[in-house]
């Protein structure tokens, strides 16, 4: 079994090349097939003869991973992200190798058979695979998301053949695939007989160009015959001459934003090759990324290949779908992390149109842990590996106008393999530049790129003239750094409740040129679908599955939850990065167009009351200045909506919005119902509310801990609150803020006001909190927090509980919404009336944690059912600042106890939280922490109620 430790990349598998569409004879191979698992790689290898009977194995179908198959009778997932799930002992993997045998009865038609030359192809295989057909060996590879060909004329025949394929789990090629994702062995992608005709076309790219109006295409064939290019919508027709462009005159300009395709075939007289181009020239321009001449901005995501129960295995209705959301939430760009994904992707993205980062099947991230002593990346025994992976992901999918940047890969150090990558492909595509996160000294690639530098460092890397020191950077190789255009590969950490901060970024955007914009991390859970013993459905995470090393939930951390709903993350993201500027200036509103390519002839503009704005179409860049007629004691709200459907929104979706505030009457004085009791006590303490049970308000400084809070990511913002070696839920933790007890000081009584005073305090702490409560006859309550001196720690939160018993399951208010917003994620939030039931206020984080924050409410009627039971008003403070409101089954200390959603316990109670703060949510799970202005440090608060019966 020396093979599975040899570094080098297959044996037998045929050069890459294009993925094409044909009219020549091909058989997929897609389907049930036989499959036997065992437990090392020792098996012997008589399955893959013709006479073998398969009779006593199982079904499997291809493409599929087998751990999500069989129940668990052909093992289960395994998450890891940064370390290998087997010892570091490069090439070599144990014996302990999963490894499963296919089997597949397949009946050739003649045509295919009688074809010149019949190729085997794979598109996907996790991670080592041998193959046979007939009996006959063909070949071995590696490479779990490239495309290997198998040449096997020779073997194959008209009629009846068997096909035979060796899967193992691990080999030497799994040290270049740890990917922050699970590892799922097996057959994922397509398998297929394609036939070679003679004359026929072996290799295509049609590489394009745009400038000033005219498309050119550059064809590149690889036949043994003549060539025609034909593209009927430009009346092209001609035989193809090596080296010969062909000016096919004026085009619309591919985008994406305005993604024109055209249709064009390759033909000789045995074979047509079908394709579709997109006029467009990338370029790099001193500091500027540009495409057709104009600087892009990415508004990107990180993009795994995930699905809760086929994990990578594609399918293409969700996947169109997938990118479909995208554009409705204003991403404009992926960055298919960490490897090529399944062609067809790639076909939707030219349609739909994205700007396309496409990332090499290449991540050793693990060699960390060691200091990278012994990484592949600079050894010479895996230069072949290397080169290889980069030459199948660029040749694949060299045609597709989407694709305009080529990655060499994530997280692998540096060394020589990836400089000779980055050679190769400059070498082979002078169209597209060449990124690498790792080369932080800029000597093989094209992009400055960094993952999570803080909104400070970021700033300094897009200042002219700075001198602030360049991570890995001499101050020369700083300054060359600073010539280039700067991504954010990675930025925004997205898991669980979060991420904050995405609007400052954006705004570094638009004052320093040279930053182009970023990819958040990253687009979607990677939740796998199981159940607990007695059937309960939940999405599993890493050490759900019995894995003895994994690395928890660290794998959920997309804008997307695993069962396709979006976050609030991701409609703050759209707020912040939509592509067209509105600004209120006195009775007008100025639009700017922050778009690429594409004027605002698609748009319509309307208030929210549905009457329409005249706004003359706005070129890119371009900005218009339009009277607005409009009450201004009144909220008022503009929306860009989609003027006709698209392929990914209806009519009428909204692409931007702004809203002006109102200028706010101060609260109405109270007017008292008669014989209403708002309030019922027993020694001083609330016992009844409205004429339902109720305790409270018992102070609450704690939150269930968001993925955040529980970071240890040392990228921290300038706070002196920050350490990169405790996180900020551990903090509290040794605090006590989980563990408050009270102590009543005095009740007082005067004329139709009870006065508490509770002294509220951790045990073995000294510090503590005082909390004066007054509450009136006419429904008012007032409740003062004074803490102590000498906090050491950013508080969670500042607020009151109030316990109900009962069947308070709703509530609609008037504040901001629809969705939940923190001190640092409130772009999404307008003021409005809104409504939803106690289970729609909370997102349900694979993790639970804190969820359904509302700020700045101004009255919140609860309800049961359809009725409502008691409306709170809220005063401002002497600031002017407004509390918010979260309504929740469960108590705080409930949901940090719980490791999933089920978890929880069942509940016939509900908890009002009305907190005068909270504090922001950063991106600490990997990125950095709260900014220092959404800190929430101990400090004095007043939160000022006004209770009444029934609605508003």
């Amino acid at each position: 079994m020396a093979y599975i430790a040899d570094p080098r990349p297959h044996h037998g598998a045929l050069p890459a090349r294009s993925w094409l569409r044909s009219d020549a004879p091909a058989l997929s191979l897609n389907g049930p097939w036989r499959f036997r698992l065992s437990p090392t790689a020792t098996a012997p290898e008589d399955f893959a003869a013709e006479a073998f009977d398969d009779a006593g194995w199982d079904d499997l179908p291809v493409p599929a991973h087998w751990v999500l198959h069989g129940d668990g009778a052909y093992g289960r997932p395994i998450y890891t992200n940064v370390q290998y799930p087997f010892p570091i002992d490069p090439p070599h993997v144990p014996d302990e190798n999963p490894t499963g045998d296919y089997r597949r009865q397949v009946d050739v038609p003649a045509d295919l058979a009688g074809c010149e030359r019949v190729v085997l192809r794979f598109d996907g295989v996790e991670s080592m695979f041998r193959v046979w057909v007939n009996g006959d060996e063909v070949g071995t590879a590696s490479g779990s998301r490239l495309a290997h060909e198998f040449d096997v004329t020779g073997s194959l025949r008209a009629g009846a053949n068997v096909v035979a394929v060796r899967v193992h789990q691990w080999s030497a090629g799994s040290y270049l695939e740890d990917q922050d994702q699970w590892w799922l062995p097996g057959i994922f992608r397509d398998v297929t007989l394609i036939g070679r005709p003679a004359g026929g076309i072996e290799d295509v790219w049609l590489r394009t160009s745009y400038t000033d109006g005219r498309g050119l295409v550059l064809p590149e064939v690889t036949a043994d015959a003549p060539v025609t290019l034909r593209i009927p919508a430009l009346n092209i027709e001609q035989v193809v001459v090596a080296g010969e462009p062909v000016d096919v005159g004026e085009v619309a300009p591919w985008s994406a934003e305005e993604p024109m395709l055209y249709d064009a075939t390759v033909s000789t007289a045995a074979e047509t090759v079908t394709l579709r181009l997109g006029f467009r020239t990338v370029e790099i321009r001193g500091d500027q990324f540009l495409v057709n001449g104009r600087r892009v901005v990415f508004h990107g995501m990180n993009r795994h290949e995930t699905h809760p129960e086929r994990g990578r295995v594609f399918d293409e209705e969700h996947a169109r779908e997938d990118l479909a959301r995208m554009k409705r939430f204003n991403v404009n760009a992926i960055r298919t992390s960490h490897y090529p994904p399944h062609p067809r992707l790639l076909d939707l993205a030219d349609e739909l149109g994205f700007w396309v980062i496409l990332e090499c099947d290449l991540e050793t991230h693990g060699f960390e842990k060691l200091g990278w002593h012994g990484n592949p990346s600079d050894d010479p025994a895996w230069r072949e590996a290397y080169l290889d992976r980069v030459e199948r992901t660029v040749e694949r999918d060299k045609n597709h106008p989407s694709i305009v940047i080529w990655s060499l890969g994530n997280e692998s150090g540096t060394g020589a393999n990836l400089a000779a990558m980055s050679a190769w492909v400059h070498a082979r595509d002078a169209g597209r530049p060449v990124h690498y996160e790792g080369d932080y000294t800029g000597d093989y690639t094209d992009l400055y790129s960094r993952m999570y530098p803080p909104v400070t460092e970021t700033e300094q890397i897009g200042t002219d003239g700075s001198r602030t020191p360049l991570l890995g950077c001499t101050p020369a190789q700083g300054a060359r750094q600073r010539t280039k255009p700067f991504l954010l590969c990675e930025y925004a950490h997205a898991m669980g409740n979060g991420p904050g901060a995405l609007d400052q970024y954006e705004d570094l955007v638009h004052r320093h040129p040279r930053l182009h914009g970023g990819f958040v991390w990253e687009w979607r859970d990677h939740g796998i679908r199981t159940s607990t013993p007695d059937g309960r459905p939940f999405y599993g995470y890493g050490g759900d599955f019995g894995e003895v090393v994994h690395d928890g939930n660290f794998v959920m951390d997309g804008m997307v939850l695993s069962d396709d709903v979006p976050t609030p993350g991701l409609h703050e993201f759209k707020a912040v990065v939509q592509p067209l500027r509105l600004t209120f200036d006195g009775a007008d509103v100025v639009i700017d167009n922050l778009r690429h390519s594409a004027d605002t002839s698609d748009l319509r503009f309307v208030r929210r009351d549905s009457s329409a704005l005249a706004v003359p179409p706005i070129p890119p860049g371009g900005s218009v200045r339009v009277a607005v007629d409009a009450d201004p004691a009144a909220w008022l709200t503009i929306d860009a909506v989609l003027a006709a459907a698209t392929a990914w929104a209806p009519e009428g979706h909204v692409v931007a919005t702004a809203q002006r505030p109102a200028s706010e009457a101060p609260v109405a004085p109270a007017r008292v119902s008669s014989g209403w009791r708002p309030f019922e006590f027993e020694n001083g303490s609330l016992v009844r509310l409205a004429g339902r049970p109720a305790t409270g308000p018992r102070l609450e400084l704690f939150r269930a801990p968001t993925d955040n809070d529980e970071g240890l990511s040392d990228r921290i913002e300038d706070s002196d609150e920050s350490r990169p070696d405790v996180s900020s839920a551990d903090v509290w933790r040794r605090a006590g803020l989980d563990r408050l007890t009270t102590r009543r000081v005095s009740v007082e009584r005067s004329g139709d006001a009870l006065r508490t005073v509770d002294r509220v305090a951790a045990a073995d702490s000294a510090l503590s909190v005082l909390m004066e409560t007054i509450w009136s006859a006419d429904g008012s309550v007032r409740v003062e927090i004074l803490p102590s001196s000498g906090w050491p720690t950013v508080w969670p939160r500042i607020g009151v509980r109030f316990d109900l018993p009962g069947d308070v399951d709703g509530a609609s208010w008037f504040g901001l919404g629809p969705h939940e917003s923190y001190p640092d994620s409130m772009r999404a939030a307008q003021v409005g009336h809104y409504r939803a039931t106690i289970d729609e206020l909370s997102v349900a984080y694979a993790r639970p944690q804190e969820t359904g924050h509302r700020s700045q409410v101004r009255s919140l009627t609860l309800t049961s059912g359809d009725d409502p039971w008691l409306t709170l008003t809220t005063i401002p403070d002497t600031r002017g600042r407004r509390p918010g409101f979260t309504l929740s089954r469960h108590t705080p200390q409930q949901i940090a106890r719980a490791a999933h959603p089920h978890e929880l316990p069942p509940s016939t109670t509900s908890y009002l939280f009305i907190d005068a703060a909270q504090h922001g949510l950063g991106s600490r799970a990997c990125g950095p922490d709260v900014w220092p202005g959404f800190a929430l440090r101990p400090e004095a608060r007043t939160i000022r109620l006004r209770f009444s019966p029934g609605a508003a």
